[in-house]
């Protein structure tokens, strides 16, 4: 076992209360829906584009969508910033309630939006507007929510908290072309193209509301004096004085969404492009893998609890720098090969997109946790999750595949050297 079992582990075992259980199920669930969202919205760029768009070329229209798509990578480290201050000054509960409301909003006006034929360029406008709202919401979801969860659970039990927050995650990128792929088997093209790929932003607009109906209900974490103390000026003396874990979690973050991308996304395609795999063939293997994300973090986190989150993090993301290079095996065509350079790497792709969202909470004391680390998980996104697909391209079509497995593995060295900085200087808070 990597670390030493704890006096928590008495606590790991405490049944959790039902307002607890309720809390954590609406925190959770809002994180399925951030992912829902996200990846709906790229895997109907085809159907989206010539809607609001116009021309008549398919394939800039679909490029424009792709484009808009991105606009929302650039919001989230906003979001992060003045969402996450505000989380800190107003409370959690209240911040994590407007999130999951502009989430909803945003997904419920996209899919009732009117298209370019109807009103004009007031169609891409509002696209645009959604998309920047959506960012918005995403830049604070996924860290508040884990902070707010380590927050509601008993000492010692983030591992847990790490563990079901993931599994949500991972609910939300399996759910997305499952819903999608319902949708497609009832609608024919046709009509996909015209009216039904509104189907699953309605779906996600319905999820979206009641999550809000669950979270009335959250419990608050932030005690009346710390909210009475905190002020913008304070919140951000914090976050300045603590610039080195700021920086950390950028590294954290950004490193484990590179690695994510390159499985998540890169290999697949590679598969269906370049090595001309059967299609059905690769999305049944992505799925397993998709699987085993959800099923894993909860494992992980039962796993990890009670024991030295510092130790879990620092020997999961030192594997991770030889295992990124798994990918380079996959040379030559064969669904076999696939497979196993897609599930050889899965368990260390779980191992750190469990942890790291708690490892990043765990480096900022509570009073200024909320603006710090969304401050470092939306920039961390933006500058390596949001551009690890186009690198992965670019790299393989200039016949360097070497380059962007060493840049994930540089990434990942540099997380945890950035990170044994930011504990040495500033400490850590959580999973001692």
């Amino acid at each position: 076992m990597i670390g030493s079992t704890t006096g928590a582990t008495a606590t790991r075992r405490e049944r959790l209360s039902p307002t607890v259980r309720r809390g954590i199920l609406s925190l959770g669930l809002g994180n399925t829906l951030e992912w829902f969202d996200w990846m709906i919205f790229g895997l109907l760029s085809a159907y989206i584009g010539p809607n609001f768009f116009p021309g008549g070329d398919p394939t800039t229209a679909t490029l424009d969508a792709l484009a808009v798509f991105a606009v929302g990578f650039f919001f989230r480290p906003l979001g992060g910033v003045v969402l996450g201050t505000f989380a800190d000054r107003l409370g959690r509960r209240k911040v994590m309630l407007l999130s999951i409301t502009m989430m909803a909003l945003s997904t419920l006006v996209i899919a009732a939006s009117p298209t370019y034929h109807q009103v004009g360029l007031l169609a891409p406008i509002l696209l645009v507007v959604c998309r920047a709202v959506q960012g918005l919401s995403t830049g604070v979801e996924a860290p508040i929510s884990t902070a707010y969860a380590v927050e509601l659970m008993p000492e010692g039990r983030e591992g847990s908290a790490a563990g079901i927050i993931s599994f949500f995650v991972n609910v939300g990128i399996v759910l997305a072309p499952l819903v999608t792929f319902i949708v497609t088997l009832f609608v024919n093209t046709e009509a996909m193209t015209d009216w039904g790929w509104r189907i699953p932003f309605t779906v996600g607009a319905a999820l979206g509301f009641l999550i809000v109906y669950l979270r009335r209900t959250l419990p608050e974490t932030m005690k009346q004096e710390e909210l009475a103390e905190a002020t913008t000026g304070s919140v951000w003396a914090g976050i300045r004085k603590s610039w080195v874990s700021v920086l950390a979690i950028v590294f954290v973050v950004g490193a484990v969404q590179a690695y994510n991308y390159a499985w998540n996304v890169g290999l697949p395609n590679a598969a269906r492009s370049t090595m001309h795999e059967d299609s059905t063939g690769v999305f049944a293997l992505t799925t397993v893998l998709g699987l085993i994300l959800v099923v894993g973090s909860l494992v992980v986190g039962r796993l990890v609890d009670g024991r030295s989150l510092s130790r879990w993090f620092l020997v999961t993301r030192l594997l991770a720098i030889p295992s990124v290079f798994l990918m380079l095996l996959y040379s030559k065509p064969g669904l076999g090969g696939f497979a196993s350079v897609l599930l050889g790497g899965s368990i260390v792709l779980l191992l750190n997109m469990t942890l790291y969202n708690v490892v990043s909470t765990s480096l900022m004391p509570k009073h200024y946790r909320g603006g710090g680390t969304s401050l470092g998980y939306g920039l961390g996104v933006a500058i390596f999750g949001g551009t690890a697909s186009y690198l992965l391209v670019l790299f393989n079509s200039i016949d360097i595949d070497w380059a962007f497995p060493t840049y994930v593995a540089v990434l990942s060295a540099l997380s945890v050297v950035f990170y044994l900085i930011a504990r040495r200087v500033n400490g850590t808070y959580v999973g001692k």
